[in-house]
């Protein structure tokens, strides 16, 4: 038995070291594979690539989304800078008024998913009761989960801002912004 800390340390390090070489001399087939804790990390060779998600919205769909979703942030700096004050009030109350709807979208939501719960495990206390009778959302509350974790996507987001008035009825068939197309000159 060792008594000491410096033996005993230099005991474990031996050992390990030891172990290492058993593990690495049986397991490795050439010299220049690897043959660590992640010798088997990457199973299929040929698919070594990710395959990303295409978004079917156009450019202008996207800018229009962001603007309301993250107001003058979603802009560049000069941009800003250029834009007119009515302009930028104008963007800062759509923003506040998405993030509104978005809060209470995400506490429906959490409501939802709580309320299945305590239905599904204490289906007849009268707690349960009392959380499947109130469903309405508290505009002072702000709702921190991020939309992964209450798995809202993209789409159902642009569904909401659509319905609530946010982005205009015809934001899905547009594909550029209509002030950029040519106009007809005046004679």
């Amino acid at each position: 038995m060792v008594t000491d800390k410096g033996s005993a340390m230099a005991l474990f390090l031996f050992m390990n070291l030891i172990k290492n070489k058993l593990y690495m001399s049986s397991t490795k087939k050439q010299k220049f594979e690897y043959s660590g804790k992640l010798e088997e990390y990457q199973l299929y060779k040929k698919n070594t690539y990710t395959k990303y998600e295409a978004d079917q919205y156009s450019q202008y769909q996207n800018f229009l989304y962001k603007r309301a979703l993250y107001g003058l942030k979603s802009l560049p700096a000069e941009e800003v800078a250029k834009m007119s004050k009515q302009k930028q009030i104008r963007i800062q109350r759509v923003n506040r008024r998405a993030q509104r709807v978005l809060n209470e979208a995400k506490q429906r939501k959490v409501i939802s998913i709580t309320n299945g719960l305590f239905a599904k495990w204490f289906p007849d206390t009268k707690f349960t009761k009392f959380m499947l009778g109130s469903t309405e959302t508290d505009f002072k509350v702000r709702n921190t989960l991020n939309f992964k974790d209450l798995n809202i996507d993209k789409h159902e987001i642009v569904r909401i801002f659509i319905e609530e008035g946010i982005l205009s009825s015809n934001f899905l068939s547009l594909r550029r912004d209509p002030n950029q197309l040519p106009r007809l000159k005046n004679v």
